[in-house]
């Protein structure tokens, strides 16, 4: 099933709050803070940012999902970038953004993965944050989400390894239930990763 298929209906697929690790992670992010959001879906951590005072621009592929985004940015009566894009194709900014989010984009195979993350690197500023958050390896034995492929599935150690030389803000790998609309439901493993990019 494509994606656009899975965000059709009325219905928001992962609900409209954001995921908790957003909501924990928020305070990082100062008001007037521009702030890139990979893979955003059907908008609801870029708009919980945009309420939080951060300039959002957010990546999204498909219509379905854009469409629900702007939707809830204006029930929130917040302004979204929203931009159509396959990140395959996408020509990433240069040292444009203070903050980038890439929340559940476990849809990437390793190679695809890699050049995400390096694409991630070249759009923040020197001192940026990167935070990422997703399943961890050991999630296929839940079935609460997630790709299912375990080479699309995290750990810190690959993390940290995206990053080298990174200052890593936070990290963790734990067991959580997860309450996010019927897409994401019930116990789930998890990884949150926040580093800072060196200055030069």
């Amino acid at each position: 099933m494509s994606w656009n298929a899975r965000f059709a209906g009325e219905d928001y697929l992962y609900g409209k709050a954001p995921a908790a690790f957003v909501a924990a992670q928020a305070w990082r992010i100062a008001p007037g803070s521009k702030v890139l959001s990979v893979a955003e879906g059907e908008g609801r951590n870029a708009v919980f940012l945009a309420e939080q005072g951060a300039a959002m621009t957010a990546l999204e592929a498909a219509p379905n999902a854009r469409a629900k985004a702007l939707k809830l940015a204006q029930e929130r009566g917040v302004k979204l970038d929203l931009i159509d894009v396959d990140l395959r194709a996408f020509t990433w900014p240069e040292a444009d953004y203070d903050a980038v989010l890439a929340c559940y984009i476990q849809f990437a195979d390793p190679a695809f993965r890699a050049k995400i993350f390096d694409g991630l690197a070249r759009a923040l500023k020197p001192g940026g944050l990167v935070l990422i958050h997703g399943f961890a390896k050991r999630q296929p034995r839940y079935g609460t989400g997630g790709p299912g492929v375990v080479d699309q599935l995290y750990d810190l150690d690959l993390l940290r390894d995206a990053f080298p030389r990174w200052d890593v803000l936070y990290q963790a790998d734990y067991d959580g239930d997860l309450d996010e609309g019927a897409g994401h439901s019930g116990r789930a493993a998890l990884v949150d990763f926040v580093a800072q990019k060196p200055m030069r």
